[in-house]
């Protein structure tokens, strides 16, 4: 039986995402997500608990915040086991979250496109994609976080063996993620050096 209780999923890559889900369900693993993520697996008979469901609090400006909550970043930051972090937990309704699976809108395909303006451009920057992996990396004592499609089968076979994920693969999993998020980053940066964001045809997408 798995010690995990709850995991959230939000994918840009959706790739074999319904074959995990279902499989961390049948462990008897609650799952949140949202948006596309949540219809996708949805249509495939797994049960989801949207996130805005989770905190009590709607999606908003746009998409822009969703999972930037501290039901969600408390569940996933605190130390399992510590007094203080387990009152403020109580205290505050929080509920952890264990497993964290995320993958980040796709800044570099979006730049591909010679036509792509400054403003396209920082709609496709994630922000909550990211904030939520560092989270999970800096906790991977206890929490496992995955970032490629390729992890999903080690991951539910060590949930099968030992009820959770070992440590050599949490540590594994949030070195891949600081290495994602470093190279995203840098991504972005060097993309924005290389406009000229006062040029408002560029910005705008206007002639």
């Amino acid at each position: 039986m798995s010690t995990m209780q709850r995991a959230l999923i939000s994918l840009t890559d959706k790739s074999g995402i319904e074959d995990f889900a279902g499989k961390l369900q049948d462990l008897g693993i609650e799952i949140l997500s949202t948006g596309g993520t949540a219809k996708k697996m949805r249509e495939h008979g797994i049960a989801v608990k949207d996130v805005s469901e989770f905190t009590g609090f709607p999606e908003m400006l746009d998409g822009r915040v969703k999972t930037l909550h501290p039901k969600v970043h408390g569940g996933i930051l605190y130390l399992r086991g510590n007094d203080s972090h387990e009152e403020q937990m109580a205290a505050h309704g929080l509920q952890q979250i264990d497993l964290v699976a995320v993958n980040l809108y796709a800044f570099d395909k979006a730049t591909q496109d010679q036509n792509c303006t400054v403003a396209n451009a920082i709609e496709n920057i994630d922000i909550g994609g990211p904030t939520m992996l560092r989270a999970a990396a800096k906790n991977f004592q206890y929490v496992t976080v995955i970032v490629d499609p390729a992890d999903y089968s080690q991951v539910i076979a060590e949930i099968k063996e030992h009820g959770n994920t070992t440590l050599a693969t949490r540590f594994r999993l949030a070195v891949k993620v600081f290495q994602l998020t470093s190279s995203y980053d840098t991504a972005i940066a060097n993309w924005l050096a290389g406009v000229d964001a006062a040029t408002n045809a560029h910005f705008t997408g206007e002639a």
